[in-house]
């Protein structure tokens, strides 16, 4: 009997090449050569000591540990390895008005009663009168202003397990870590600059790439961490992008480090200015600092001093510069190239979603992986889902600035009244109304953190849900202050922040960035 060919194998993928390091480009690296090891891939990591990166995301979401665990790395050796230290939430300060403060977390705020969602409890009991912090009924936000730290409980039904965590770490650590592991598991790194693209003259699919010393590498998939030039998915395939500055008008960021005064918290703070914001990240051996503004309203002088006049501790380096503007590719797969990292969009750092959309772009290419052809369904599920992954982050990120009642300065002004996406407004509409917030599975951010932007910014809903009135007025003073000493209590028992980074995951002295 005569043998049948398999199609599908002799279209396998068998050369991936990724153009371009850093934290996108090793992300990539270690999922598919850990994720995908079955298929043998021949997996090539194009970059050059002489092409800085950007470096300056510190400050990680949740979904990073996921990642790191699906690649069977030790949490305590990454953290000791990149000087990092644990992250609850990031605190907001000065956001809706000057001298507001409040912590989006990692967890929730309270517990359903009867079903019903804690916060429409919590509004009843504004609109009647009370002083209420919404702050105080979640246990991560009072861990984070204490300095406390543990692990999360496995116990479903104790307090201790309603908060998760993520990172503060050094990026450039992170990308050295995972090169060391990348290297150990088969991925060969090539030191060289590209210096010309060929494609296939029939479909236009990219073959090789051409390095400074005339090395040809060749390859079926090729994965585009170039930063923001986007060598391959723009400067050769021309693929366009979505210019989203009208809705995220910061477009600079000064950055400097500076040396750690006293305990590190295990949160990020992220302070608003005269024309944008400025970042506090704290590691083990050093502070991050940054000031993201708007050039339509700041001088890059003007917000160097201003960064620094803000600055904790003594400096470590001269500030850097840096430009951006908030946006992503028209498409993120394109032919037989992936745009990951800052090649397929930026969008400004204020929750920490630089990782976080590098996870979702090789993780979901992962699932998505193709034949050699890259048949068009593949591609139009990639590019649907990554649409789908940047568009909610945008629209969370534009919430932090048009849900201000600031008119202290011209930028303010703007951000107060400028026009936002339909998908946001029918967002904030539903939640003012009725206090529901859209219920999506898809994205980063969901109901907490909503909900921490809402009501540390005063959008406090019309109405609650009806069945909330189920529990009379006079009983809710009464439930408040018992989940409110729940939490105390557990917070009370928690190991300072500092002294659990000493007890598991140190970073050696030696290693300096």
């Amino acid at each position: 009997m005569a043998q049948v060919r398999d199609k599908d194998a002799d279209k396998a993928v068998r050369r991936v090449v990724i153009v371009g390091g850093g934290t996108a480009g090793w992300m990539s690296a270690a999922g598919m050569v850990s994720v995908l090891s079955k298929l043998n891939l021949s997996i090539t990591l194009i970059e050059s000591d002489a092409i800085g990166t950007v470096g300056v995301g510190e400050a990680t979401l949740p979904h990073i540990r996921f990642f790191n665990q699906k690649l069977g790395i030790d949490e305590n050796e990454l953290m000791a390895a990149t000087q990092a230290t644990y992250k609850l939430g990031i605190e907001f300060k000065n956001w809706g008005n000057i001298g507001d403060s409040y912590i989006h977390p990692f967890g929730d705020f309270g517990v359903p009663i009867n079903r019903v969602p804690f916060h429409h409890y919590i509004t009843r009991a504004i609109k009647t009168g009370h002083d209420i912090d919404l702050d105080e009924y979640s246990l991560p936000v009072m861990a984070a202003r204490g300095g406390k730290f543990t692990l999360p409980s496995q116990d479903m039904n104790s307090v201790m397990s309603t908060y998760g965590y993520a990172y503060q770490f050094d990026a450039t650590l992170y990308a050295r870590f995972l090169r060391k592991f990348s290297e150990g598991k088969g991925v060969t790194r090539q030191e060289g600059k590209v210096t010309s693209v060929t494609q296939n003259p029939e479909n236009g699919f990219i073959t090789s790439v051409t390095l400074e010393s005339g090395q040809q590498i060749d390859g079926d998939i090729f994965i585009d961490c170039t930063g923001f030039r986007g060598l391959l998915i723009e400067q050769t395939l021309r693929t366009g992008f979505d210019d989203w500055s009208e809705y995220l008008p910061c477009n600079r960021a000064v950055t400097v480090g500076s040396e750690p005064i006293g305990s590190a918290g295990p949160y990020t703070r992220a302070s608003a200015k005269a024309a944008g914001w400025q970042w506090r990240i704290p590691l083990q051996h050093r502070i991050g600092n940054g000031y993201v503004y708007a050039s339509d309203y700041m001088s890059d002088d003007e917000a160097a001093a201003s960064l620094l006049e803000d600055v904790d501790g003594p400096l470590r380096g001269e500030p850097r510069h840096l430009k951006f503007v908030s946006g992503m590719r028209k498409a993120s797969w394109n032919k037989n190239c992936i745009a990951v990292g800052l090649s397929g969009g930026f969008l400004e750092p204020l929750e920490s979603t630089g990782i976080y959309l590098i996870q979702e772009a090789i993780t979901n290419f992962i699932e998505l992986f193709p034949t050699r052809d890259c048949p068009d369904a593949e591609r139009d599920e990639y590019n649907r889902i990554m649409d789908l992954s940047f568009e909610r982050v945008r629209d969370f990120l534009i919430l932090h600035y048009v849900a201000t009642q600031r008119t202290d300065s011209p930028f303010w002004k703007y951000c107060k009244d400028m026009p936002i996406p339909d998908s946001l407004r029918h967002k904030m509409d539903l939640f003012k109304n009725s206090g529901r917030v859209v219920s999506y599975e898809l994205g980063a951010f969901k109901f907490p953190s909503w909900l921490a932007v809402y009501y540390g910014q005063g959008i406090i809903p019309a109405h609650v849900d009806p069945v909330s009135a189920h529990m009379p007025l006079s009983a809710l003073p009464g439930e408040l202050s018992r989940l409110k000493s729940i939490i105390g209590v557990a917070v009370s028992k928690m190991p300072n922040h500092t002294d659990y980074i000493a007890a598991h995951c140190a970073a050696d002295p030696a290693i300096v960035m």
